[in-house]
């Protein structure tokens, strides 16, 4: 290898080396400085939010119907319209009679089993639900005013800081006061 390129790299570690030192040493020497919170102001905004809603309604139903044609009806109304028409007239018209005491009662039987059908309901509770917009405050972050050097400065954060914080390189590191607050 090259004598020249091996002192060449001595010599330029030994001078990063020295200047490490010389600027760790100088920051030893020297307090550490601090930024002081004078204000801290959470700041909100009104969000819109989806929220669900319910409530409990009683409901009527008519019951499910077996006999939707109502034929028991009109069976049991022919069979009594057919017995009371066969006790009015004598011959052909005690037929008639009966016949025409038959289709009346089968008639007004199918039309007494529609009307207790039609009132034979249940009554059930059910829930029901609807989506809604509420209005809430969410947390947007905090308005801080903050001294450093004499100078008022101004700055937003998501999360409140300390009462100080320290200074690094002529800024105010709030990360730093953030992570010591939790």
């Amino acid at each position: 290898m090259n004598k020249s390129l091996i002192a060449g790299v001595v010599v330029g570690g030994i001078a990063v080396t020295a200047l490490g030192s010389i600027a760790g040493y100088s920051y030893l020497g020297k307090e550490p400085q601090f930024a002081e919170v004078v204000a801290s102001k959470a700041v909100y905004q009104s969000v819109s939010v989806p929220t669900e809603q319910c409530s409990d309604q009683v409901v009527q139903q008519r019951r499910a119907v077996q006999d939707q044609n109502q034929i028991a009806g009109t069976v049991l109304g022919a069979v009594v319209g057919g017995v009371l028409g066969n006790q009015v007239g004598g011959g052909s018209g005690k037929k008639l009679a009966t016949v025409a005491g038959a289709a009346a009662g089968g008639y007004a039987g199918k039309q007494v089993q529609t009307d207790m059908q039609n009132k034979d309901v249940e009554t059930s509770t059910r829930r029901v639900c609807k989506t809604v917009q509420k209005t809430e405050k969410q947390l947007v972050g905090y308005d801080v005013t903050y001294i450093l050097d004499g100078k008022v400065h101004k700055t937003r954060l998501d999360e409140e800081p300390a009462e100080r914080v320290p200074v690094i390189d002529g800024q105010a590191d709030f990360s730093a006061s953030l992570a010591a607050n939790h």
